[in-house]
């Protein structure tokens, strides 16, 4: 578990599988900017059977509050075969968790544990234009623009342009300079 001064982030647990499906699958209360494919129950169960969610190429923690409380969900993974690095995604469960700075804590803490546990150099996140939220997010956790990728995703019946974004190793701070920080 990682402990932030608003956030906790750990792996799902067993015991929660049909809480976290349900709220990863809820696209009616998270806004417009939902998951692009949802998996099926049994895919979602046997990822986890499989590798707990947790692997070398990619993994899944939790966002949750200091009660516990789900907040939401990121993700790490091995993008293109000749990229450097991970790509990340991340969401809130609910769209009144914005706002409030979870997210970004959220974003940092998992950068610097990545950093500290992987011999990489890169993450990077794409963000749909018109997600202004998710933008600042990246901004705010020192990621910098690197240029749009026209019309290069589909969701929710259109095509939409996406903004790619990028941290380096040198620009993300250490994982303990985070957690000394609470």
């Amino acid at each position: 578990m990682i402990k932030g001064k608003k956030v906790l982030l750990r792996t799902i647990q067993k015991k929660e599988l049909d809480i976290v499906y349900r709220l990863i699958c809820d696209i009616n209360h998270k806004g417009p900017y939902w998951h692009l494919v949802i998996p099926s129950e049994r895919e979602f169960i046997r990822e986890f059977e499989n590798n707990g969610f947790w692997g070398r190429d990619e993994g899944r923690m939790l966002i949750m509050d200091h009660e516990e409380n789900y907040l939401g969900e990121l993700l790490f993974f091995k993008g293109l075969d000749y990229q450097a690095g991970y790509e990340i995604g991340y969401e809130l469960f609910h769209p009144s968790y914005g706002g409030k700075g979870y997210m970004s804590e959220a974003l940092m803490l998992f950068c610097s544990y990545l950093f500290a546990c992987y011999p990489i150099n890169r993450l990077q996140v794409n963000v749909m234009k018109e997600n202004i939220g998710s933008r600042k997010v990246a901004e705010r956790c020192g990621f910098t623009y690197e240029g749009t990728m026209r019309k290069a995703t589909f969701h929710n019946g259109s095509y939409h342009d996406l903004d790619l974004f990028s941290i380096l190793r040198e620009e993300c701070p250490s994982l303990n300079s985070l957690i000394k920080q609470k």
